[in-house]
């Protein structure tokens, strides 16, 4: 069986993990985490990270609050003689705006860890792709963080950047492509509308499973082979 999840953002790890056992998550089942388990709240998503590196049947598809993370980088970076001079306008800006978005949580739980285990974290975050294909039950799926930013029904996955897989937030008038249904987060579904707070949100040809786990809200874990619907009470 095949579980997606989004938009954890510092979730307990320990619901989190007594959510996949009501789910009856196994052994035989892979779990795609569909980008943003860092940041906002908790511990920022470290634990989960740390999770994610000894998980042979879950995946982490990379968040735009991931990729900012990697792109603050910098400031793990061995303190030397350099390190004031490499420290450019532009990544104080980066940082400010990092930290700004909730990073602040995330940067304080890492600086906790020991330097090795910062490099796994961003090792790990480095390799993460930005999208998964696969298919079940002969329906072709794409699974991806927010959606497909400038999309064209002749376009590839493959030639989307990396900006339109990271930063996109659809209409709820948005059309993909008609053979291959989008998975994604990131849009919280109650910044649509009141009436889909807590709610999937599911049209033709995409779905949006982000119930806003950022505001303090109980995510969702959808299995996708049958579309059911798992939550915390």
């Amino acid at each position: 069986m095949i579980y997606v999840i989004s938009d954890l953002h510092g979730y307990p790890q320990d619901r989190f993990l007594t959510l996949l056992d009501k789910a009856g998550f196994s052994d035989n089942d892979f779990l795609y985490i569909l980008g943003d388990v860092v940041d906002r709240n908790g511990d920022g998503g470290i634990a989960m990270l740390q999770w994610l590196l000894y998980q042979s049947n879950a995946q982490l598809i990379l968040g735009n609050h991931e990729a900012m993370l990697l792109g603050c980088s910098f400031v793990f970076d061995e303190i030397d003689e350099t390190f004031e001079a490499k420290m450019t306008a532009e990544k104080l800006d980066m940082l400010r705006h990092y930290m700004a978005d909730g990073g602040d949580v995330t940067l304080k739980a890492i600086q906790k860890l020991s330097r090795e285990e910062q490099q796994d974290i961003l090792d790990y975050l480095r390799e993460c792709p930005l999208y998964e294909t696969l298919s079940i039950k002969d329906k072709d799926y794409i699974l991806v963080h927010s959606g497909l930013d400038e999309f064209a029904p002749g376009k590839r996955i493959e030639d989307y950047t990396p900006e339109e897989l990271l930063w996109a937030w659809p209409e709820l008038t948005d059309t993909y492509y008609e053979d291959i249904y989008t998975v994604f987060g990131h849009t919280p579904t109650l910044s649509y509308a009141d009436q889909y707070k807590d709610k999937v949100i599911k049209t033709k040809t995409w779905m949006d499973i982000d119930m806003g786990a950022s505001f303090g809200r109980a995510p969702v874990l959808v299995r996708l082979d049958d579309m059911a619907e798992f939550r915390m009470n």
